[in-house]
């Protein structure tokens, strides 16, 4: 039955009264029935009494919310019973802050989790629709950028699934990061409306409110009691708008929240000032309150920008710990008790204001006093580190923090000055000592060090994979772990194998259940280990191969679609997909193609197979030589796409606007994953564990997780080269000269020399200066001393990849071998090292059966 044949059933008259089900038979609930009679009933109600349109005006996005809406309605009876049971048994909580969350679209990933794929699949093709299609359709939550986001999304669906109580705490950015097209090779910012048709995922909660103070002044007094106290009298008052969406667990009943806040006005319409014509000035207050949660990371290289940024994190944070202490005290907690229920991870700095501002709540709001509140504070927080790079770890002029922040700086000062006294003990007043422990760092304009705060107020520091955590208590957090090492611990990042291998290669998927005879892996991924037996079985090798070229011919339409290229499916797919970043070093990719091109018109008869070079990524808007490195990849991809003597020997393809989508179709296609980031830059990296997980096979340094890889697939699974992190460290020592290795190398010189005079570029020698002037001159990432043996590296691809049978064994055996890199390993060791705390599992309940409904007022 068809949507306009069940629109025509809802429109015939009824003719009489008398019930027509049969009492005996079973009937399930249209919101949470899951028959294919039910979906579609439920499907076709939506789309009727939800959306108000019938199948003649309904829009291919109104049966996809209709759809949505459907699913969703089958998610919370999980959710509340998540919440209520939550409530009722007074849970520890985890709560995660994070900036950024890249979720990916939710309405596949939904399906898979509730396990409802195959049945919501027949019900929409009996519908008459395309389920495919309609989940094409979805927009992506535009809320993160890059792995820090995506790490945070893994992170909430593992803790769900493995039934830990947890939150997830950020922004509802309403235009996210930007859309990234290519003009001319540029790449040029778009705005990103993900929320133009709306979010059927979301809960708007107008009821949870707070509100966050910025500038100002603060007011010193005493108190009848004699105590001394503080009020801050603020500038600018903001309010804040939760804005919920559960994340479901795996084949489980738990579901936990992800809140997101928005940014508003007390008051959005100053009606006096419309009323004497001051049109402009009854709105001003709405647009610059609702600034703060409109775009991620705003360009901060104006003031101006900084100033959005820092409030943008207050912002968030302050909102977060409201909710927490409200949420505790609603349960009949005593507020000395905090630390004892909510347990918060900071992922990296960007929230590390949050226990200055849990301080400030807990002396000026709750009138603690500062040891009681200090004890709660730094008995609350963890604090993940996410990067080696000083640069990246944020601090923030102090007299800018100072304006926005009077009263908060008043209580950093007293923390450093506390904390000071402890170091001073400690190392015997060494002064270099107490000068890199401060809080505050000198110099013309003094800055508050973030990394710093979050250091001095957590119980626990963790790095995200074994090298980053060891190089982390060697160089940026150095003198931290020699203060405070008890601190200080690893946890390897991981990601879901839910979305990044069952979602997104469902062919592959089929073969690993079918040879493991269960589905089980997908909750244990350590059980893949078993491939290993038939990692050089004829007929098994045989199935992987014909699973990676469907995937491949997927992505090669794909791309003819995307970007105009016509590509060969039987190429090595060799990929570099990931934010533009200098460390990240995509022009030592384009090195070695325009090598492997000048060798090919050299020698048209070199015997290496044919390549498929596909980049994707986008630079930060402000970062020049990220933009610079795009046009590069363009500009290359132009002259040898269109040159006839490299024809179906060579493609360049750069995928625009890469995302979660786009890395869903683009990983389960890979032959090959570039993970060249200068040894030591890297914290960790997750699509390379992405890229393993799906059979891909990675070039790459010993950097982050590279090292950890290796060691799970193999020494011989792996393509290994490049300097080492005391290499890197002992040329640093040294006076840079990177154009030496220019000079000894005559292909390097030649392809240096092509990007240099104008050979890619219609003879413009100009447009790429700053590009060759940096690699000759500075190079601060090693790309010449690197270049030598990743060529060399990429001979030993090419030769491995023309012995099938070896090369897929290795592609089976970096599946097989991955498990360790689960986010939910990750998320067990967080809970048992760092959270302390136990799984709560859900028992699905019908929180209002049918004639036994009984409301009553709940705290919100």
């Amino acid at each position: 039955m068809s949507l306009f044949d069940l629109f025509s059933a809802k429109n015939t008259p009824v003719q009489n009264n008398t019930p027509t089900n049969n009492d005996n038979m079973p009937q399930e609930d249209e919101r949470t029935g899951i028959s294919v009679a039910t979906l579609k009933k439920a499907i076709a109600n939506n789309l009727f009494y939800a959306l108000g349109k019938f199948p003649a005006t309904a829009t291919d996005n109104d049966y996809y919310m209709a759809l949505a809406y459907t699913v969703r309605d089958r998610m919370l009876q999980r959710w509340l019973a998540s919440a209520n049971s939550y409530w009722e048994n007074k849970n520890r909580m985890v709560c995660y802050l994070s900036a950024e969350y890249l979720l990916g679209p939710h309405l596949a990933n939904n399906l898979l989790n509730l396990g409802i794929y195959e049945p919501v699949k027949q019900a929409v093709e009996e519908l008459g629709l395309n389920l495919e299609r309609l989940i094409d359709l979805e927009e992506e939550p535009g809320l993160g950028s890059g792995g820090l986001g995506r790490l945070a999304a893994c992170y909430l669906e593992s803790m769900a699934t493995l039934q830990i109580p947890a939150i997830g705490y950020g922004i509802r950015y309403e235009y996210g990061i930007f859309d990234q097209e290519i003009r001319d090779g540029w790449q040029v910012e778009i705005t990103d409306l993900w929320l133009r048709y709306g979010n059927p995922w979301e809960m708007r909660r107008s009821e949870v409110t707070y509100e966050v103070k910025f500038g100002g002044y603060v007011e010193h007094y005493t108190d009848s009691a004699g105590r001394f106290c503080s009020r801050w009298h603020p500038h600018l008052v903001v309010k804040g708008v939760a804005y919920d969406t559960p994340i479901l667990g795996y084949r489980v009943n738990n579901a936990n929240t992800l809140r997101l806040w928005k940014a508003e006005a007390p008051e959005s319409f100053d009606f006096q000032a419309f009323n004497v014509g001051d049109y402009y000035g009854a709105v001003h207050e709405k647009t610059i309150c609702e600034n703060i949660s409109k775009v991620l990371y705003p360009n901060d290289e104006p003031l101006q920008g900084k100033q959005l940024r820092l409030q943008q994190q207050y912002f968030f944070v302050s909102c977060s710990l409201q909710d927490m202490l409200q949420m505790h005290l609603a349960r009949g907690e005593k507020i000395e008790t905090f630390h004892e229920k909510f347990v918060v991870q900071l992922n990296d700095t960007h929230p590390a204001i949050a226990p200055a501002e849990l301080m400030r709540l807990l002396l000026d709001e709750h009138f603690l006093d500062w040891d009681t509140a200090w004890h709660i504070t730094t008995n609350t927080f963890a604090y993940t580190n996410h990067t080696l790079m000083p640069e990246a770890l944020e601090k923030w002029d102090l007299e800018l923090f100072g304006s926005l922040f009077p009263r908060h700086l008043e209580i950093i000062y007293e923390i450093n000055r506390r904390h000071l006294d402890q170091v001073a003990i400690k190392f015997l007043g060494n002064l270099e000592k107490i000068r890199n422990l401060s809080l505050i760092e000198e110099g013309e304009r003094k800055a508050l060090r973030m990394a710093s705060l979050a250091s001095v107020s957590s119980f626990a520091i963790n790095g995200v994979s074994a090298i980053h955590s060891q190089l982390l208590q060697e160089t940026v957090l150095k003198d931290w772990y020699q203060f405070s090492p008890e601190k200080f611990t690893n946890i390897t990042n991981g990601v879901t194998p839910r979305r990044w291998l069952a979602l997104i290669n469902p062919s592959l998927s089929r073969l690993i259940t079918d040879c493991l005879g269960s589905d089980e892996w997908l909750k244990n991924l350590d059980l893949l280990k078993d491939l290993e037996k038939h990692a050089t079985s004829s007929s098994f090798q045989e199935k992987w191969r014909q699973v990676k070229r469907e995937n491949k011919v997927n992505l090669a339409r794909y791309i003819q679609q995307k970007v105009g290229v016509v590509v060969n499916p039987d190429s090595i797919f060799d990929v570099m997909v990931k934010r533009i970043h200098e460390y990240k070093r995509q022009h030592l990719k384009v090195l070695h193609i325009i090598t492997l091109y000048n060798r090919l018109k050299r020698n048209p008869d070199l015997d290496i197979p044919p390549y498929t070079f596909i980049f994707g990524g986008k630079a930060a808007p402000g970062y020049w030589m990220a933009k610079l490195i795009i046009k590069l990849i363009n500009s290359v991809a132009d002259v040898i796409n269109n040159d006839p003597d490299v024809k179906d020997r060579i493609k360049v393809v750069f995928i625009p606007d890469y995302n979660v989508t786009v890395a869903q179709k683009i990983i389960p296609a890979a032959d090959i994953s570039e993970q060249i980031s200068l040894a030591g830059k890297e914290a960790s990296g997750t699509s390379n564990m992405k890229f393993a997980m799906n059979g891909a096979i990675t070039v790459g340094t010993l950097d982050g997780a590279n090292i950890e890889i290796r060691d799970c697939v193999g020494e011989e699974n792996f393509f290994s080269f490049g300097l080492t992190v005391d290499q890197v460290k002992q040329l640093s020592r040294r006076t840079p000269y990177p154009k030496k290795y220019y000079i000894s190398n005559q292909a390097l010189q030649v392809a240096i020399d092509q990007i240099a005079t104008g050979f890619f570029s219609h003879l413009d020698s100009s447009l790429f200066h700053d590009l060759v002037d940096n690699l000759l001159y500075h190079d601060p990432f090693f790309v010449l001393a690197d270049y030598q043996p990743y060529v060399d590296c990429h001979e030993h691809v090419a030769l491995a990849y023309k012995d099938k049978v070896q090369w897929t064994k290795m592609s089976i055996l970096n599946t097989a071998r991955i498990g360790k890199f689960s986010s939910d390993r990750s998320v067990k060791e967080y809970a048992e090292r760092i959270w302390k705390i136990q799984a709560t599992p859900v028992e699905l309940v019908d929180l209002c059966p049918s004639g036994e409904c009984k409301l009553v007022s709940t705290p919100s």
